[in-house]
């Protein structure tokens, strides 16, 4: 069931504490994507995103979506702990409510060269916008289950990298992200941009998962990098954005 994000000029999936599904701007609003040249530590990120956001004359409130880049995998109660200091920001930014969080968010681990502490690699944000063309940001997702048990009970096919194993976490991954188009009333071929973080060769099961979907619209952009939580093995994200800066 989508929700609405009034104070941000969007709407949202909602999920977890620590993030939404995905949000779409609503009606003469637009999303504008802003990825950093470099990584930039959690704190100063924020601390540049707030000056980015004010700087375009919009209120804090309008921040919707972010990408991060963490220094390696979690464990589960590292993830709860690390989403529990994440979301403090959000609430000083009257964003997150204490229950709901309409941010959306990827999270993912770098596996050459990561950073030294969780960093960002972007940010979006909602502005006004005269054109009539809808834009979106559908949140990371990888091969677990929705539910209430453990990681290890919800992972597909887990600790499986065979053939076999990659060919249904990507093809879970991309229905993950079909669905979420979907809540919006949107399919790949809606897309502007698509994103697959692992550090696995997933070619030999690209053509039948992605491409044939409508996955490829775009091209589709590989992160060497695992999924944010020990033992996920492929994650992705997709987004609609008709405007992308980088500072």
């Amino acid at each position: 069931m989508i929700s609405e994000f009034a104070t941000g000029n969007y709407r949202f999936i909602p999920a977890v504490f620590q993030y939404s599904s995905g949000v779409a701007a609503n009606a003469g609003f637009e999303i504008e994507r802003v990825r950093f040249d470099r990584l930039v530590p959690l704190a100063e990120g924020f601390r540049r995103a707030a000056e980015h956001i004010k700087a375009a004359g919009r209120p804090l409130t309008a921040f919707c979506a972010c990408e991060l880049r963490s220094p390696g995998a979690f464990t589960e109660d590292g993830f709860r702990k690390f989403n529990e200091h994440y979301v403090k920001t959000l609430a000083e930014w009257q964003i997150f409510d204490g229950t709901t969080n309409p941010v959306a968010r990827s999270n993912v681990c770098p596996e050459i060269d990561p950073p030294a502490e969780p960093s960002f690699y972007a940010f979006s944000f909602t502005r006004p916008s005269s054109g009539a063309s809808p834009s979106f940001v559908v949140a990371g997702s990888a091969e677990a289950r929705g539910g209430s048990g453990s990681y290890p009970e919800r992972i597909v096919r887990y600790r499986d990298v065979s053939h076999d194993g990659m060919k249904e976490k990507v093809r879970f991954t991309a229905g993950q992200m079909q669905r979420r188009l979907a809540e919006f009333g949107f399919g790949w071929g809606d897309t502007t941009a698509a994103q697959a973080y692992t550090i696995h060769d997933f070619h030999a099961v690209a053509a039948d998962e992605l491409v044939r979907p409508g996955a490829f619209r775009s091209g589709l952009t590989w992160h060497f990098a695992r999924p944010p939580v020990i033992d996920l093995e492929f994650e992705m994200d997709c987004r609609r954005v008709m405007r992308e800066v980088v500072i």
